[in-house]
């Protein structure tokens, strides 16, 4: 039974910046996607950014620039890593595995979530 769990939310001041992290326990015989979601209060779920098999990374727009998502070389852990955060970045952050890119409703693991607040 494999679960991921979160770290790594924090609050920060714009400009600031976070690493979040995802790791995956139990056995994880297949390599797959996985992905960073989040969602602010009334909004819905979306793609922060995903890295598939190979590496390949895929980021929402507003993100460019400033998130970058990586594995270590088990692929047991996924991170986040949020630069030049901004007030709209605020949200519960999920890390999801086993999907297709940013389409949320691929996903078939999701973790609890870790908050992300940041004031301006």
């Amino acid at each position: 039974h494999v679960q991921l769990v979160e770290s790594g939310g924090d609050s920060v001041q714009a400009g600031g910046s976070l690493t979040l992290s995802c790791e995956q326990s139990g056995y994880t015989p297949h390599k797959y996607c996985m992905a960073w979601f989040r969602q602010a209060p009334g909004k819905d779920r979306e793609g922060v950014a995903s890295i598939d098999t190979d590496g390949g990374a895929t980021y929402e727009d507003s993100v460019k620039g400033r998130f970058t998502i990586s594995q270590d070389n088990t692929k047991k852990t996924v991170y986040l890593q949020m630069n030049f955060l901004r007030p709209d970045d605020t949200a519960m952050y999920y890390c999801a595995a086993d999907g297709t890119g940013l389409l949320h409703r691929s996903y078939k693991r999701w973790g609890q979530g870790t908050q992300v607040t940041v004031s301006s």
